[in-house]
């Protein structure tokens, strides 16, 4: 039979070596390779080295159409069976309050249980950009709130008029937070909302709303606390 010369195997007379190990359904024997070919020549099939570098090589008695055909299909199985890692993208604005920041963060768990990495970034908009500082803690802020759901790939890092932040999926499975946990968390948040809210109606027209990057400063300070913290442990 034809063989294609760009094929990774060598078949029948292509192997010249003394000895071959046989290996099929009933073990593996070690024989003459010229008794191997004579095998292979009486069942009408092809001698097939599938491990060149084996003491001796290791060859299987087989259609080399059916065996080219074996490999494909496994091939195809590994691959189908290959999780596709994606980047999922988590946008802020300079103006993120409360119940926008924790939608948002419920997304980034869904996507980091899901495998997929996260890119989170805050956009600034004009004189907002003098605010960065706020930008970068709200970003640490969120990797705090994410530490039982994905680690830290790169810190916050201002690339133009965007700050980014990334995250990795952690390999061991998360920890499920209980509804009564997640409950008490949203009343909170809910509170810290208002109460940032009432603050906001009493500065000065002159200084941005307090609903935005500002509602998340405290938070933020505080999970950059804990994370340096961390970092100091290790």
């Amino acid at each position: 039979m034809k063989h294609d010369k760009n094929n990774h195997y060598r078949v029948n007379e292509q192997i010249r070596v003394k000895e071959v190990r046989i290996v099929s359904d009933n073990g593996s024997t070690v024989m003459p390779t010229r008794q191997a070919l004579e095998m292979a020549r009486n069942e009408g099939v092809d001698l097939v080295e599938i491990s060149p570098n084996a003491q001796p090589p290791v060859c299987r008695i087989i259609d080399y159409s059916k065996f080219l055909y074996q490999q494909k299909k496994r091939a195809k199985e590994l691959k189908a069976k290959q999780v596709k890692q994606e980047v999922k993208e988590i946008r802020f604005g300079p103006q993120t309050d409360e119940h926008d920041y924790n939608f948002k963060l419920k997304h980034a768990k869904e996507f980091l249980e899901e495998g997929n990495k996260v890119r989170a970034f805050v956009f600034f908009r004009g004189r907002s950009i003098l605010f960065k500082e706020q930008g970068e803690v709200l970003l640490l802020r969120f990797a705090n709130d994410l530490e039982e759901y994905g680690k830290v790939e790169q810190m916050p890092a201002l690339e133009g008029k965007k700050m980014f932040l990334y995250l990795s999926p952690k390999k061991a499975g998360v920890a499920k937070k209980s509804q009564q946990k997640m409950d008490r968390e949203r009343r909170e948040a809910e509170a810290k909302a208002q109460s940032k809210q009432n603050e906001a109606e009493s500065e000065s027209t002159e200084m941005p709303a307090s609903g935005g990057l500002f509602a998340n400063a405290k938070n933020g300070a505080d999970a950059l606390k804990k994370l340096n913290e961390g970092n100091d442990e290790k």
